[in-house]
Parts: structure tokens; sequence; C-alpha cells
């Protein structure tokens, strides 16, 4: 069951209490949080960039092939590593703010009915299996 607003912020409140009284025991905690990671990551990324672009630069005033070579590996590599670590950092997220939104009950759910939505497959099945009984019943009929 996610937490309301009031119950995060409190959390968040005992948790800075926490990390203040003990920060040993906060850089532990931060130091296996996935978000602490992935956001380094993607700081990482993007030094990596601002790099890359800095040898491009200085390849192309020097006349340097290997410089710009390794600038634009550099900038490219990075930028690769930064939004790979941004889109799973999102994707970590994202179920969490789902299963949130599905737990108050508003679009996740059908007006009238306490289901879940049906994937797009899984409503097409389910349409298929429904016109194959109708033929099976107007089969029987005749």
């Amino acid at each position: 069951m996610p937490l309301s607003e009031h119950e995060q912020r409190q959390l968040e409140q005992i948790e800075q209490a926490l990390y203040r009284e003990d920060p040993k025991f906060g850089r532990l905690v931060r130091s296996s949080d996935p978000r602490v990671h992935y956001k380094r990551k993607l700081a990482q990324g993007l030094v990596g960039v601002v790099a890359g672009a800095g040898l491009l630069a200085a390849g192309v005033v020097t006349h340097r092939v290997y410089l710009e070579a390794a600038g634009a590996a550099l900038a490219v590599l990075s930028l690769v590593w930064a939004v790979v670590s941004w889109r799973r950092h999102v994707a970590r997220v994202r179920p969490a703010r789902l299963k949130a939104v599905q737990g108050q009950g508003s679009p996740a759910t059908r007006a009238g009915s306490g289901r879940p939505r049906q994937t797009r497959r899984a409503r097409m099945m389910e349409r298929m299996e429904e016109r194959w009984r109708r033929r099976q019943e107007n089969d029987r009929r005749m």
C-alpha cells in the first residue's frame, strides 16, 4: 500500500534525523539507495560529455585527428551512459508512481468494476474468444 504525502514527509523527516544523529549510518544507507547511484551515473555521464566536447574542440583547434576522435567517442559513450542511467532511474520510479495512482483507484480501474484495466492484447483475445463462442453457437443452431 503506498504512503500518503503526509506519511512520506514524516518518513523523510525521520530519515534526516537519523542521518544527523549518525552520519556513518546515513552514508551507509545512502550508498545502498539506487536513486543515488543513478543520479551519480547521470552526473558522471554529463561530465564525460563535457570533457569529450572539450577534447573535440581541442582536436579541432590543434588539428589533431586523434584528439577529435577521442573527444567524439568520449562524448557519445558518456551520453549513452547518461541516457541509460536516466532511463533506468525513470523505469524504477514510474512503477512506484503507477502503484500509487492505482491504489487511489482513478484511471487505472474501469468505471463501475473493481478490476484493473486489461492490456490491449488481453482485450483483443477476449473479443476473439467471444466471436468464436458466437460462431460455435450459430453452428449448433443450424
